[in-house]
């Protein structure tokens, strides 16, 4: 027999799936009727539907703020380059799940939770001119703007932005300088080179790490419990089962959630790789088959 040991692997492999497969259909603990009658109820829909509002958002908001960190990263100003490097530094420092129960507790820096917008020393200041009242324009409750799912996207738009930054800094970084001094040899700005020749190309490089962090993203928003959102999947999932005494089923059904929405995030990443990437893996195997010089035209004598 040839390659034994790959026919030993394919049996063990074999064996295995089969009472894994055996393992889900006998074993009650599963609880497949009740799970299929309750984890697609109202409340885990809706559940489902915020966790993907979350995802977008933080990921939208998330990328744009990564965006400007990573160009003032690589601004020849030093404050604006420190700046953003202090930003990724604290924000990478922190754990998701402080910084999501940080931001569920912001109204506390504010005294009584009351913010007050307006001139600071308002009072001493009309007192000096001899008016009274006051100079305060605006005011808002702390704990009510900063509370549920604002301060849950707040967090988690706050710690993507210092993951994107690196990942948008690393892609601007492996285009190549020419390119942006050919822009500039064209009577381009700094900004409009930025956004028409070396970003489109930085793509390639930036999407693939982008579309992990997106299926990250999607998995933490159960972090939200913390702050907390009452209405996300993972919350409302447990919640069903602990009125029902059945946890362990609705664990399952939330790993089969989680499972179903990540699967359709990388089906849409694979897609969006293959189209930035039209036209690379071409010249990488036309390169590899010798039909375009490396050295682009200094092969041609």
């Amino acid at each position: 027999m040839r390659h034994p040991g790959r026919w030993v692997g394919i049996g063990v492999i074999a064996v295995l799936a089969a009472m894994f497969v055996h393992l889900l259909v006998t074993s009650e603990a599963f609880q497949w009727s009740f799970m299929v009658d309750n984890a697609f109820s109202e409340p885990i829909r809706e559940g489902a539907r915020t966790t993907i509002y979350l995802t977008v958002l933080s990921m939208l908001l998330g990328v744009a703020l990564g965006v400007l960190l990573a160009v003032m990263r690589l601004s020849p100003n030093k404050i604006l380059s420190w700046t953003a490097w202090a930003y990724v530094w604290f924000f990478r420092s922190v754990p998701r799940l402080v910084l999501l129960v940080l931001c569920g507790n912001l109204g506390i820096i504010f005294a009584g939770g009351r913010v007050e917008l307006g001139l600071p020393f308002d009072r001493q200041i009309l007192d000096l001119f001899g008016m009274s009242g006051d100079a305060r324009f605006f005011g808002f409750d702390s704990f009510e703007v900063i509370s549920g799912f604002r301060a849950a996207l707040l967090g988690l738009m706050l710690s993507e932005a210092a993951y994107m930054a690196e990942i948008v800094r690393a892609g601007i970084l492996s285009v190549d300088s020419g390119q942006s001094e050919a822009a500039a040899a064209l009577g381009m700005s700094r900004p409009l080179a930025l956004r028409r020749i070396v970003l489109p190309q930085a793509m390639r490089v930036v999407l693939p790490p982008t579309g992990n962090e997106t299926i990250a993203m999607l998995k933490d928003t159960s972090l939200v419990i913390a702050v907390p959102v009452t209405n996300e999947l993972f919350f409302q999932l447990q919640a069903v089962g602990n009125r029902s005494f059945q946890v362990f089923p609705l664990l399952v059904a939330a790993c089969l959630w989680y499972v179903a929405l990540t699967s359709v995030l990388m089906v849409g990443q694979y897609f969006l790789e293959k189209r930035f990437s039209r036209g690379v893996a071409g010249q990488i195997r036309q390169k590899a088959a010798g039909k375009v010089p490396v050295g682009g035209m200094g092969g041609a004598q």
